[in-house]
């Protein structure tokens, strides 16, 4: 099983650090194709208590340093020791040592946020691997249940324990989760593709349950964002680059940055009524696959108006 790092929860190409750690952080965008969200940014998580697993590095890292500019009050939780700590003391923030497979360790991690600051307001699952890879018939038992354990038991574990202590705080709040294009297509290897789908099905659920209580429930689906897993996994910057924006039909390049102001809006006061609901930022790759062209044919039309059965727009006849 590969425990692959970046936080980048896009499809194979992707993963997400729960361990192991690259040095490189993301990788530098093409001058004025990389817009960072914090031009932007006002004190629009003015005191927002959050909590963010996998904060350490790719996605996590970005998120966290979008949500303490925007003024929220920032608990990045990591195996990563060193990184953790080091991003923690950068934004003002704290850090905590988490083993989100661990629900001891997650309660321990949503009592310490409210220890610190009174409360908690936000819970960001993020924290995660790709895991387990390779055709169905042979991947070991161990390594599924490992990646479940990553990628979705440990986004229950949050959902439980923040939920509690969102409730105990009366205020509302928001719980948001990091799925996957993987979690909407069969994009990913096996393991992953169901864990990210799982994601997707528990926020809808636990949306439901919790809307009486105001508190929002929401996943950020990312497509292939350029960290230091992509650029190791293509043997560069430049090679990743290339090969991301040949798949979007955008032509553009998925930055954490992107999938942190996601979950800024989300959590802020833009975002007070959207619950039960996948933000997929992908730069086109799920849903805009018929080019331009396509839709300019007026053959298209012209063959279906001529024609007495019923057609797709593909021009076959249907039953």
């Amino acid at each position: 099983m590969r425990d692959a790092v970046g936080n980048s929860h896009g499809p194979p190409e992707g993963g997400h650090g729960h361990s192991g750690r690259l040095a490189l952080r993301s990788p530098a965008a093409d001058p004025g194709e990389r817009r960072l969200v914090k031009e932007g940014c006002s004190m629009d998580l003015e005191g927002l208590v959050t909590i963010i697993t996998g904060g350490a590095s790719g996605l996590g890292d970005a998120t966290a340093r979008r949500f303490a500019q925007g003024g929220a009050r920032v608990v990045i939780a990591d195996l990563h020791d060193e990184a953790g700590q080091a991003i923690a003391t950068e934004i003002g923030g704290a850090f905590v040592r988490t083993d989100v497979t661990d629900e001891a360790q997650v309660k321990q991690l949503v009592d310490r946020a409210v220890e610190l600051h009174g409360r908690l307001d936000c819970m960001i699952n993020n924290a995660g691997v790709l895991g387990a890879t390779g055709g169905v018939g042979a991947i070991s038992g161990a390594d599924w249940s490992r990646t479940l354990a990553i990628l979705l038991d440990s986004v229950f574990f949050g959902m439980k324990h923040a939920s509690n202590a969102i409730k105990a705080g009366g205020r509302g709040g928001s719980i948001l989760s990091t799925t996957s294009v993987g979690g909407i297509a069969a994009l990913a290897p096996h393991a992953y593709t169901t864990a990210k789908h799982g994601v997707v099905g528990l926020t809808r659920s636990v949306a439901s349950e919790l809307a009486g209580h105001r508190i929002r429930v929401n996943a950020v689906a990312p497509g292939q964002v350029a960290t230091a897993l992509t650029v190791a996994a293509y043997g560069g910057a430049e090679a990743m680059r290339d090969f991301a924006r040949a798949r979007s039909p955008m032509g553009l390049v998925v930055e954490p940055e992107d999938i942190a102001g996601a979950f800024a809006y989300l959590a802020g006061p833009a975002g007070r009524t959207i619950t039960g609901q996948v933000l997929t930022v992908d730069a086109g790759l799920v849903d805009c696959r018929l080019p331009e062209a396509y839709y300019l044919n007026d053959r298209l039309g012209s063959a279906a108006a001529e024609s007495s059965a019923p057609q797709s727009a593909f021009g076959d006849e249907r039953d």
